[in-house]
């Protein structure tokens, strides 16, 4: 028997966890879940404590958390990043880390396609003009159709970001360190970095965060993206110099900034660079979250579970 615990919420009703609860029961194994988040080192220690297999979501799994959990074996994380869990700790540690790829790849994307659409088209600023008795003089905008469309990272988010993009008759060139078959059989091009920041009308970086992209998008690279550019992060904060960023919106070197992710999670500081910059659409690290994505992510990360019991691990992070 092992004992089983899911520390934090995952974003589904209480019957969907109750129903892989009893599975695993039926199993032979003990479960135990948490409706409240914690980042507080001690209790996620106490929560981990005596766990073979823990769960978690996007809230952080630190060293000293690791080093403490003497039973753990394997962590099913439910999601696709896994740069807020000490990795280096675990795999010393012999821990099986797991996350659920691919959960969501549309609702990202999605959410890419709704910021560029308002950047062009200015849609919340139109809502407002028209609260204030305003009219559309000024408010028309460009369409996605027939503009240029750089993707900055052309893994599943990239890639379903790319077909959505085409869909609208946008020509997509892409920067990534491998060449997908499917990609280029799509039409879409794959340029140097150089040439997608400089020659794009939508940028969107679709990067993994890790120690070789953390500051990869610095100051001069954005110096590379034209004055009427529009920029996208829906990927990782720490991935771009947001205050380099800010300075570019401000000075009119940059022509708009959708931004979902930061250097921490919101709330934000008062004094963050990017919530006083110009031509800015801010949201607060919702990307991924959308009804159907938080059910497909709360199958795979049992579906994990179950794998890893059957002797069949699947999702294993390298």
């Amino acid at each position: 028997m092992m004992k089983i615990a899911l520390l934090e919420p995952i974003g589904v009703p209480a019957d969907v966890i109750a129903a892989h609860a009893e599975k695993l029961k039926a199993m032979g194994h003990e479960f135990v879940s948490y409706d409240t988040k914690t980042t507080d080192p001690t209790e996620l220690s106490a929560r981990s404590a005596g766990c073979d297999i823990i769960m978690i979501a996007n809230n952080p799994y630190p060293a000293e958390v690791v080093e403490k959990a003497d039973s753990l074996k394997m962590l099913s994380v439910a999601f696709t990043g896994i740069d807020h869990v000490a990795v280096d700790v675990c795999k010393d540690r012999g821990i099986l880390i797991c996350n659920a790829a691919g959960y969501s790849n549309q609702t990202v994307a999605e959410l890419i396609i709704g910021m560029a659409v308002d950047a062009l088209r200015k849609v919340v600023k139109a809502d407002s003009v028209v609260r204030a008795g305003g009219t559309s003089a000024g408010i028309g905008g460009r369409e996605i159709c027939g503009r240029t469309v750089g993707i900055i990272g052309l893994g599943r988010i990239g890639l379903m970001t790319a077909k959505l993009f085409l869909a609208f008759g946008a020509k997509v060139i892409a920067y990534n360190r491998s060449e997908n078959e499917e990609a280029k059989a799509l039409g879409i091009e794959y340029r140097s970095l150089e040439e997608v920041l400089s020659s794009s009308d939508i940028v969107s970086l679709n990067l993994p965060l890790n120690a070789q992209t953390r500051g990869f998008l610095s100051k001069e690279r954005i110096a590379l993206m034209r004055p009427d550019t529009v920029f996208i992060n829906c990927a990782r904060g720490p991935i771009v110099d947001n205050a380099a960023l800010a300075e570019a919106l401000n000075e009119g070197r940059l022509g708009f900034a959708c931004v979902d992710v930061f250097d921490m999670e919101p709330p934000l500081p008062e004094d963050y660079p990017l919530l006083h910059a110009k031509n800015t659409l801010l949201t607060p690290h919702q990307a991924f979250i959308s009804e159907e994505a938080m059910l497909r992510r709360a199958k795979i990360v049992f579906d994990n579970v179950y794998a890893y019991l059957e002797g069949t691990p699947v999702n294993v992070c390298d």
